[in-house]
């Protein structure tokens, strides 16, 4: 007969690596779609939790009794989790809005589809480059790279060790302004080919007022849009590449404002 003794401390701990890892393990791509059964992602945190709880054990916080302090320990592992899984969103974010701003100069935000990572309904251009992003990050193995953060953010903050303070709000709030810089730089091609665009048909119909412009410049926004999408696709998908390079890096830098 097998028999299994676990301690309280143990147990606690393996409690704590659950939400952190639940948390982080939500912002990968895939992963967070309401199409994905709750009961795989529950676990998937499950196991990946007892993969890393015996490599903690050593070092295993105290018993917590009371009820109030294992509460706000809980809390805090999970917004630990949700931080560290932020720099993986905003990518996607940004991304989204260059898709948005692009679609909207083209005059092809009125075609929308449903997202099966959000179920919202988001423009043809957004969900383009989710997609895209989305093969690009399994392509370079950077869910690898979030696993590998994941584990090196214990020995950054171990459990128990979540502070809220200025250095945190502050790295949190540039890593947010992020996401517009990411949304301008990826959409930069088609953005200003789109404006230059519009002011020539504002010259145009300045210059022959008899011709009708808006319905000449439609079409020819949409095909200037694609056609500068082909042809900056490459460099899209480097600088895709680039970013999610650098997200584990963002990520525990983050981390690192936190003791």
């Amino acid at each position: 007969m097998v028999s299994l003794a676990v301690s309280l401390t143990e147990l606690q701990l393996f409690f704590l690596v659950f939400l952190r890892t639940g948390a982080f393990l939500m912002a990968l791509p895939g992963l967070n779609a309401p199409s994905v059964p709750l009961l795989f992602r529950i676990g998937l945190a499950l196991a990946t939790s007892l993969l890393l709880a015996p490599m903690l054990a050593p070092a295993a916080p105290p018993f917590l009794a009371d009820g109030v302090s294992l509460g706000v320990a809980a809390a805090g592992e999970i917004l630990l989790g949700l931080l560290a899984g932020m720099a993986v969103r905003l990518v996607f974010e940004g991304l989204q809005l260059a898709g948005q701003i692009a679609g909207y100069q083209m005059g092809m935000a009125i075609a929308e589809v449903i997202d099966p990572a959000s179920e919202d309904q988001v423009a043809l251009l957004s969900q383009f480059n989710t997609l895209l992003a989305t093969l690009i990050f399994l392509a370079i193995n950077g869910h690898h790279a979030f696993i590998r953060s994941l584990v090196e953010s214990y020995a950054i903050v171990p459990p128990l060790g979540f502070r809220a303070n200025g250095p945190v709000m502050e790295r949190l709030i540039r890593l947010s302004a992020e996401l517009f810089v990411i949304g301008l730089k990826a959409g930069a091609p088609i953005i200003v080919a789109l404006m230059l665009s519009t002011v020539s048909f504002g010259l145009v119909a300045r210059t022959v007022p008899q011709m009708n412009i808006f319905i000449v410049s439609m079409p020819l926004n949409i095909a200037v849009g694609l056609i500068f999408l082909g042809v900056s696709l490459p460099h899209l998908a480097g600088y895709i590449g680039d970013l999610f390079g650098g997200v584990a890096r963002h990520a525990l830098a983050l981390l690192r404002a936190i003791p």
